[in-house]
C-alpha cells in the first residue's frame, strides 16, 4: 500500500486498472517519494510492443473516470520483464530497491 497524501492507494488495484491498457503486457506499482505528498505511485511496466512502450501520458488518459485522480501513477518504468521469485511473485522489494527514488 502506498501513502499519498494520507490517502491509501492500494498497488493492486492500480494494477488492473492499467494492466488493461492494449500497450501493457505486465505491470507493477510500487510507491516512490514525492515532495509534498510523500509517496507517489510510480508504474514498472512491461510492454506489449517493445518499440512502442506507453508514455505517462498514455497510462494517466487511461486511468480517467477508473482511478481517483491521487492514485494515477507519476512515473514510469519500462522493463524488458519484472523480477520474479520461483512461485512466480513479482519482487516488488527489488523494484522499489532499484526505482522507488529515480523515476522519469
Amino acid at each position: 500500500m502506498i501513502i499519498s497524501g494520507g490517502e491509501n492507494v492500494y498497488c493492486a488495484e492500480v494494477e488492473n486498472v492499467l494492466s488493461a491498457h492494449p500497450a501493457v503486457a505486465d505491470i507493477a506499482v510500487i510507491g516512490g517519494p514525492h515532495e509534498k505528498w510523500g509517496e507517489t505511485p510510480i508504474a514498472i511496466v512491461v510492454p506489449a510492443d517493445p518499440a512502442a512502450p506507453p508514455t505517462l501520458g498514455d497510462l494517466t488518459s487511461w486511468t480517467l473516470g477508473k482511478l481517483a485522480s491521487y492514485k494515477k501513477p507519476t512515473g514510469i518504468v519500462v522493463l524488458d520483464e519484472l523480477p520474479r521469485n520461483a512461485s512466480g511473485k513479482v519482487l516488488k522489494h527489488e523494484l522499489r530497491t532499484r526505482y522507488g527514488h529515480s523515476v522519469s
